[in-house]
């Protein structure tokens, strides 16, 4: 074969295998748990029902995602009887609540915050790092000067009825550490995509993480790309369950990116449940799950286990939703 020849035909080859991977995508994505040609909100567990609700009073308005998803999960932030989220949060197993969560809207700016104690809403918290400096993320004491600073409402915590579970659970544990079942009984974070009329995505992911888990311990929910993504081309998702796992496959960002590859919501969360299964040996008690909506419109969900469900919102529908899943406990 002469040399131009060659090279001719390797250039064809090439470009037909950086198709293949995509036109088999497409052919993979035919589960679609459904579909909204307006705006929508879709959040973790049954708590979120409400934050949805908040967050549709910006969209049913015309108003900004970003708004919507910082408005929604506020009031789960603030609810008393959550104990897996913000104010009613369980501490670590040193007896602290401590705090995390992140934001990002439609131009992919994003804000985190970690290991916070002491703030009420630290989701907003993590909107003023995204629009007031130059960082991503601050951490512990950084975080609480910065939201002092900065006039956020303080909170004591934990609440006098958590920090009474919480010695309880020391003195029957004293240094044993227990994996806690993430299921329907433990709600552990809240994680709210949402798309506006204008189509723009933003998502939010707030928790008091992992109950009695160690003192400095950090999950997914304020890590980009892990418990939150968005890319406004492509689509958003968030995730829920426990975050060792799902920051080992960078969970978030890999739904957004195989729906880039034509999978469907459904089946890209599916995908990453997947890989998550394949890199742990110990599946134990492992629940993760994701949501995720792209940007024509499509939304889904799936986790390792049953008992995973999700809230959805549009301008028809006001409902939990049982998501795909991969086994029964």
């Amino acid at each position: 074969m002469k040399r131009r020849a060659f090279f001719k035909a390797g250039l064809s080859l090439g470009a037909i295998s950086l198709l293949e991977p995509l036109k088999g995508a497409n052919l993979l994505s035919s589960s679609f748990e459904g579909v909204t040609s307006g705006p929508i909100v879709l959040s973790t567990w049954i708590h979120g029902l409400e934050a949805n609700r908040a967050a549709w009073e910006v969209l049913s308005k015309g108003g900004k995602a970003i708004d919507a998803v910082e408005n929604g999960v506020r009031i789960t932030e603030a609810d008393l009887a959550n104990r897996s989220v913000g104010i009613g949060g369980r501490p670590d197993r040193d007896g602290h609540v401590t705090l995390d969560a992140c934001i990002m809207d439609e131009k992919s700016r994003c804000g985190a915050v970690a290991f916070m104690e002491g703030i009420a809403h630290p989701i907003s918290v993590a909107r003023a790092v995204m629009e007031t400096t130059q960082h991503v993320m601050l951490v512990g004491e950084g975080a609480e000067k910065f939201a002092s600073e900065n006039g956020f409402k303080k909170a004591k915590m934990p609440l006098p009825e958590v920090k009474k579970d919480w010695e309880k659970w020391k003195k029957e544990n004293k240094d044993v550490f227990k994996k806690p079942i993430i299921n329907h009984e433990n709600h552990d974070t809240i994680g709210l995509i949402a798309m506006d009329a204008n189509g723009d995505l933003s998502g939010a992911c707030t928790t008091s993480g992992w109950a009695y888990k160690m003192h400095g311990r950090v999950g997914d929910s304020p890590i980009i790309g892990a418990g939150l993504f968005v890319d406004n081309e492509i689509g958003a998702a968030t995730s829920t369950g426990i975050g060792e796992a799902i920051i080992r496959v960078a969970g978030s960002s890999m739904v957004v990116e195989l729906m880039r590859h034509g999978y469907s919501p459904t089946d890209a969360c599916k995908e990453v449940v997947n890989r998550i299964i394949k890199k742990h040996s110990d599946l134990t008690n492992l629940q993760c799950g994701f949501i995720a909506i792209d940007k024509k419109g499509n939304f889904g969900g799936y986790s390792v286990y049953a008992g995973f469900n999700y809230a959805l919102k549009t301008s028809t529908e006001d409902k939990m939703v049982d998501a795909g899943f991969d086994r029964n406990w």
